[in-house]
């Protein structure tokens, strides 16, 4: 009896940890370049009272086992790295990759990070940095006081016009075997791990690189529909747990009073 209160518990924390995930999601709906997390679940380990195959006299074995299972668990949690839906914005620093690619930007402890944000603005001394200051990499060089104008090509190519002359320099994008490895840093930008493998970078819009679109920015791929869908089935599996636990009180209550 006290099993099935286990049980139902574990599913009642699963489906809270599916809510949150959940709420991340829908909170970061319209965050530049936000990739959605999803989670898994796997059931946990069973309690084996009889084995199939065992013998059960006369010479006959089991054709099936006895066994209670202990409830669910997290495996895993995970971004899923679809492409999210292109803006115009018009801005002539805003950078949206269209296909497979990240940036790289320069985080406070010196490390490389990886962004799909590609909000970019000019810093005083002209590096381009991201809108929380990260300096971009991606052989990105800086943009000279007084800049007419930054054209950046899809294939990556910047030219930047001055009074002086024009200059031009090709920015390139980073990949992974296994985005879905990357650590998330916050910011909407992550960090390469074991899992994810490491960073490949290249050209944009030339060996299966995403190539850059200048004066757009990549929206959330968050679909606010199928999210509420989620939401409703995890609450719904929430009480049905819920429910589950109401039961099993119930009858240890009855086995209670029979000594009445």
């Amino acid at each position: 009896m006290n099993l099935s209160l286990y049980t139902s518990a574990t599913g009642m924390e699963a489906q809270q940890k599916q809510l949150n995930i959940i709420s991340n999601n829908l909170a970061n709906s319209n965050t530049t370049g936000y990739k959605r997390a999803k989670i898994e679940f796997q059931d946990m380990l069973y309690q084996q009272n009889k084995d199939a195959g065992a013998a059960s006299g006369d010479g006959n074995v089991l054709p099936t086992q006895v066994e209670m299972g202990n409830g669910t668990q997290v495996v895993s949690t995970s971004r899923v790295f679809t492409q999210g839906n292109l803006r115009e914005t018009g801005g002539n620093m805003d950078l949206a990759i269209d296909g497979q690619g990240f940036l790289e930007v320069e985080l406070p402890n010196g490390e490389t990070g990886y962004t799909r944000d590609g909000a970019l603005k000019i810093a005083p001394d002209g590096r381009v940095v991201t809108s929380t200051g990260y300096p971009v990499l991606s052989n990105f060089q800086a943009i000279p006081g007084g800049a007419e104008s930054v054209t950046i090509m899809p294939t990556g190519d910047v030219t930047v016009r001055t009074s002086a002359g024009s200059t031009s320099f090709r920015m390139q994008v980073a990949r992974f075997n296994n985005p879905a490895g990357l650590r998330s840093l916050g910011g909407n930008v992550y960090e390469e791990t074991d899992a994810s493998g490491t960073a490949e970078t290249g050209n944009p819009a030339e060996n299966g690189f995403g190539r850059v679109i200048q004066g757009f920015l990549e929206g959330s791929n968050v679909n606010v529909v199928e999210e509420m869908v989620n939401m409703i089935t995890a609450q719904r599996s929430y009480e049905i747990n819920s429910k589950s636990i109401q039961a099993s009180d119930e009858m240890l209550q009855t086995v209670a009073q029979l000594r009445r």
